[in-house]
């Protein structure tokens, strides 16, 4: 038995997966923090899709930034009486694999960050909701950093999967348990935000 209590949600593109997560960190009755793993980069639109997510959390919730110190955050963040929403490891990964500066991890600096964030979530005394989006559904990309993107992101989410009490695919605004008990939020289609 785990003694974690970690859900992972993911989802499609607009799939509505970021509004069901902030549904569940709404309903679990604690006080919630919001961890966002986004990095502006002076994109219009990527910056109009951050202000509707804060534009529908509560100003109740704290925030917390952590763009690459992810395991860490939540190392910080471990409090039994909380409730931990991280959105999400899509973009924690491409901040990791493709930075502003045109940097990026090599393989062994990459596990040593999942092999922390795995060791911190199952660490964790905090109700803990991860967000993540399933891209692994289409084609295989042709350029090689896209198609190295593509196949980390889907051994990440499968390794937090592994790792989670429940996960949960939102397909279409709707919540599809696929492993441990069904999530109890409502499945309300997510406004209209800015278009991709």
């Amino acid at each position: 038995m785990t003694s974690h209590d970690l859900t992972f949600v993911l989802g499609g593109a607009r799939s509505g997966k970021s509004a069901f997560a902030e549904r569940l960190a709404a309903d679990s009755g604690r006080a919630v923090t919001y961890v966002a793993t986004a990095v502006r980069v002076g994109d219009a639109e990527f910056d109009a899709r951050i202000a509707h997510h804060r534009a529908r959390r509560p100003a109740s919730w704290a925030l917390v930034e952590a763009p690459e110190a992810l395991a860490e955050a939540l190392a910080a963040l471990d409090d039994p009486r909380a409730c931990v929403l991280v959105d999400c490891l899509t973009l924690w990964l491409a901040n990791l694999l493709c930075p502003p500066d045109g940097t990026s991890v090599c393989d062994a600096a990459l596990e040593a960050r999942v092999g922390a964030l795995e060791a911190a979530l199952a660490a964790s005394r905090a109700r803990v909701i991860v967000v993540s989006n399933e891209i692994g559904l289409g084609v295989v990309p042709l350029g090689a950093a896209t198609r190295r993107y593509v196949d980390e992101l889907g051994r990440l989410n499968q390794r937090i999967a592994a790792l989670a009490t429940r996960v949960t695919l939102v397909v279409a605004g709707l919540p599809v348990a696929v492993k441990g008990a069904g999530e109890t939020a409502a499945a309300t289609p997510e406004q209209a935000g800015p278009r991709c």
